[in-house]
């Protein structure tokens, strides 16, 4: 192996040193109470400016973690949107959001921490909205809202964004919940990730099919 090679391959293994112990970091504690340097330290790694210099801001680090996780979830996702097309079902629609996460955090087994990951991001305004952007970006994630939304009745679009954002939060913190209580070997109530995303969809294809009570508006005095 050529000197170049050698330290490209030591460049990569504190990579993914650093990203797992953030990921891990950031999961039992939030994103604010951790530091680089404490990221550093986790990761084997005696320079405090480490996790820097291979990720630079915070934000790029926490965009990085995402990414290490989502190729793989992009695969599952792309599977089930080409056996879902033409599907006139909410529910295999719904399946196509839920399961490429529940299908890859049963692959990591446990521990996994990517699922607690997720719900500390979504606590910060800013970095979620980076993340949302970025998955929305993905032609898998707008095929499986245009096949939704050709299933839903037609809905005020306020009752569309408030039933986007209870999909986004029961998922996220659902399957962070399950990932804690693996941690914490609490007894389940589903007993594997596939059960818990039967779960999930039959909750989230309840709210997208739910009544829609119209306020009738108060009268001017």
């Amino acid at each position: 192996m050529s000197g170049r090679a050698a330290r490209t391959e030591r460049s990569d293994t504190t990579k993914e040193q650093i990203l797992l112990a953030a990921e891990r970091l950031f999961a039992e504690r939030g994103l604010a109470a951790v530091s680089n340097r404490q990221v550093g330290e986790a990761a084997g790694q005696g320079n405090n400016f480490a996790v820097g210099y291979h990720f630079g801001t915070k934000a790029d680090l926490i965009r990085a973690i995402f990414r290490r996780h989502n190729d793989r979830i992009e695969e599952i996702r792309v599977e089930l949107v080409a056996e879902t097309a033409g599907s006139d079902s909410v529910r295999d629609w719904v399946g196509c959001l839920v399961r490429p996460l529940t299908d890859h955090l049963a692959e990591l087994g446990s521990p996994s921490w990517f699922g607690r990951f997720g719900a500390q991001v979504t606590t910060d305004p800013a970095l979620r909205a980076l993340t949302t952007d970025e998955a929305l970006a993905r032609p898998s994630i707008q095929r499986i809202l245009a096949g939704l939304g050709r299933c839903l009745p037609e809905l005020p679009d306020e009752v569309g964004r408030e039933r986007s954002d209870m999909t986004r939060l029961m998922l996220v913190h659902m399957v962070a919940e399950r990932e804690q209580a693996l941690a914490d070997g609490r007894t389940l109530r589903r007993a594997t990730w596939r059960d818990t995303a039967d779960g999930l969809i039959d909750a989230i294809v309840g709210v997208w099919l739910a009544p829609v009570t119209r306020h009738r508006r108060s009268p001017r005095r």
